[in-house]
């Protein structure tokens, strides 16, 4: 069995970022395992632009930004595998994995970074009745059939869901010549960022409706209509709200879910908000050794933060690394998410371990406005932040700081919530 020092599930934005950031930091035997034929992972199919203004401070499209990525770790030498299946970690940090070339492979490592990124809600998630007509398909892959494939879903569109890539085809679908005629969404505000609400329907007069949703699908070997109808605020249809959309597509863009079936066979502790790993102030799991970052993670709004958060992955795992057998646990204070925020990653930190300033990023359950962010130790007031608007479609984040941790030693809980301003 051969060992690595460090072996990343996942090559696309936050794996190759976490690869750079651990070589950067000192750990040469690295391997990126990657069951795609190319590096870059979904930003290869996101042609649009808006990637790299935090991390180049220019605008790039999707396959440019993973360019920069791929270069990087192709000047470090860092060795990695495509079309490599990854079936099982264990809790010993055992990788087994298959690909054509070498049969079943089973590798050894001292630390494992989870970058495997996060998958579509598919409609058997979403219990729309109908039959099962062609014509119906996720956002992404969608996206795929008309930017890698050259293929065209279909030319009359209903979108379910306002996720940023639901938005983003809207768009796209219209610049290829199809005729969107509505996007619906089951929440009362929209899963997108607002920029995308903006640039991908407003600009193009694609009417976006919120607290609707698809009950009925018609057709039977290609969808012909689909009737969406108004929810109350208890999700379901109001009689008498229906509309009826003669189309030959549905696109689903209803949220992303981490893709966590290996962290489960790995051990892993799972949050129950957002699907991904429970991790600690260097974004370690529960289990020892293993990292978690990017959407595998929880679901980000910009790739520039995937690969921030990568990077702070791939130096942690390093230090973990360099450090060998810990013999003393640090202790671990918990973040608490109260009054309207859902969760935080990270959900501990360690004040003795933490760096010296600690970005925790989260996300709003609902729209807020004119509130304020406020962070306290115990039941003292730390710090507050004033936010004219907050949505659930975008991240929020504050900073702890480990200097003002030490001033309060005896502090057992750290709460971050939303009040008025």
């Amino acid at each position: 069995m051969k060992t690595y020092d460090l072996i990343i599930i996942g090559g696309g934005p936050a794996g190759l970022a976490a690869a750079v950031a651990a070589k950067d930091n000192g750990i040469d035997n690295i391997l990126i395992l990657e069951r795609d034929k190319s590096l870059g992972g979904i930003l290869q199919q996101c042609i649009h632009n808006g990637f790299g203004l935090h991390t180049f401070k220019e605008e790039l499209t999707g396959p440019e930004y993973a360019a920069r990525f791929i270069e990087q770790v192709e000047e470090r030498g860092i060795e990695y595998k495509l079309n490599t299946m990854v079936m099982d970690i264990s809790p010993e940090k055992v990788v087994t994995a298959t690909n054509r070339e070498d049969g079943i492979l089973l590798l050894h490592a001292n630390a494992i970074i989870l970058a495997m990124g996060c998958r579509e809600r598919s409609r058997g998630a979403l219990n729309i009745p109908g039959y099962r007509p062609a014509g119906i398909y996720s956002a992404g892959t969608a996206q795929h059939l008309v930017n890698m494939e050259g293929l065209m879903p279909g030319k009359e569109v209903v979108i379910l869901g306002s996720g940023d890539i639901g938005l983003i085809m809207a768009r796209r679908m219209t610049l290829e010549g199809a005729k969107v005629k509505v996007v619906a969404e089951l929440m009362p505000y929209s899963g997108g960022l607002k920029r995308n609400i903006v640039q991908c329907l407003d600009d193009f007069e694609i009417p976006l409706k919120l607290s609707h949703t698809v009950i009925d699908i018609e057709g039977k070997n290609r969808v012909e209509a689909v009737t969406i109808a108004e929810v109350g605020p208890d999700r379901k249809p109001i009689p008498g709200t229906e509309e009826r959309y003669t189309c030959d597509t549905l696109l689903l863009s209803c949220g992303l879910l981490p893709e966590n079936e290996l962290s489960k066979s790995a051990g892993v502790e799972l949050s129950q908000v957002t699907s991904g790993p429970v991790v600690n102030d260097s974004l370690e799991t529960s289990v020892d050794g293993i990292f978690a970052c990017g959407n595998v993670l929880h679901v980000h709004d910009l790739v520039d933060f995937v690969s921030q958060e990568a990077a702070a992955a791939g130096k942690n795992a390093a230090t973990y690394i360099k450090a060998g057998e810990k013999d003393v646990q640090a202790e671990m204070l918990p973040i608490s998410p109260e009054g309207g925020v859902r969760y935080t990653v990270p959900s501990f930190v360690r004040p003795s371990e933490m760096e010296e300033n600690l970005t925790v990023r989260f996300r709003v359950g609902d729209v807020f406005k004119n509130k304020v962010i406020a962070v306290y130790f115990d039941d003292r007031l730390i710090g507050k932040k004033k936010r004219q608007v907050m949505a659930p479609g975008e991240m929020e984040q504050v900073i702890l700081k480990k200097k003002k941790l030490k001033e309060y030693p005896e502090t057992k809980k750290i709460t971050i919530r939303i009040e008025e301003a």
